[in-house]
């Protein structure tokens, strides 16, 4: 089966390329170093030829407001009608727990209006809900710190490896088409503020971690269970101790 993998190139989409041809399909990396190009359609008719699925792991290149709701639209409105002429029987796309509750989140908006598009377009869908990845742990502190502290809202947390995300992809997308979403996240749950606490000692950083219940989180303060999933998520098997990447040196 051939799929079609959008931002197959990143890192997610590397991964699941991975997975899908160790099951022996047809994975095809799509994304502007391959000649794809999502906002503005170059490329999509010859990559979607012979297509069955298609599966949309990009991301925006900016996170300013503006920017982040053009990219998605735009990008979601032309894979569908790219899909919808060339026959392509399932469109899947990764987006994140907690779009639909904080409608004040730039970000989490854009990827609200990207999963309306989806779900009143003409393509039957999946929607996989993750949580936040390991491997954004660094870049999260980073645009949390001030002055050599890193202000974190002392909320739920349950951060998942890239690994076990690209795996639940790979299962989605060579099954049927839900017609809905499914949340997924990492087997542990933390106090968010602690969570950065130790992972910023495992990398030897030594800026300091505050909770912070007013700290913004991209943009946005965010409440007790506003990033993690409702019961009955799916989970990795990752543990973060156990991920690679956890002192900075893999992933």
């Amino acid at each position: 089966m051939k799929i079609v993998i959008i931002g197959g190139s990143g890192l997610i989409g590397s991964k699941l390329v991975d997975r899908l041809a160790e099951r022996g399909h047809e994975a095809v990396p799509a994304s502007p170093s391959t000649g794809v190009d999502t906002l503005t359609g170059r490329g999509l008719p010859e990559v979607m030829d012979g297509a069955s699925v298609v599966v949309d792991v990009s991301n925006a290149p900016s996170f300013e407001a503006a920017a982040v709701m053009e990219f998605f639209r735009t990008s979601t409105r032309n894979l569908l009608e790219a899909e919808e002429a060339a026959g392509v029987g399932h469109h899947v796309a990764l987006s994140v727990v907690g779009t639909g509750r904080r409608p004040d989140n730039d970000y989490f908006r854009a990827k609200k209006a990207q999963e309306q598009l989806i779900e009143d377009g003409p393509i039957p869908y999946s929607i996989v809900h993750a949580t936040q990845f390991f491997e954004f742990t660094g870049s999260i502190a980073d645009v949390a710190s001030q002055d050599g502290t890193v202000r974190i809202p002392p909320v739920q947390y349950q951060p998942i490896a890239a690994a076990d995300v690209a795996q639940r992809l790979a299962e989605v997308a060579v099954g049927p088409p839900l017609n809905g979403r499914i949340e997924i996240a990492g087997p542990e749950r933390f106090r968010m503020d602690e969570f950065f606490r130790h992972a910023l000692a495992d990398r030897n950083d030594r800026r300091e971690v505050v909770a912070d219940p007013h700290a913004p989180y991209f943009g946005s303060e965010v409440g007790e269970r506003d990033l993690v999933p409702v019961e009955g998520a799916l989970t990795g098997s990752i543990r973060y101790d156990d991920w690679p990447g956890r002192t900075g040196t893999g992933g």
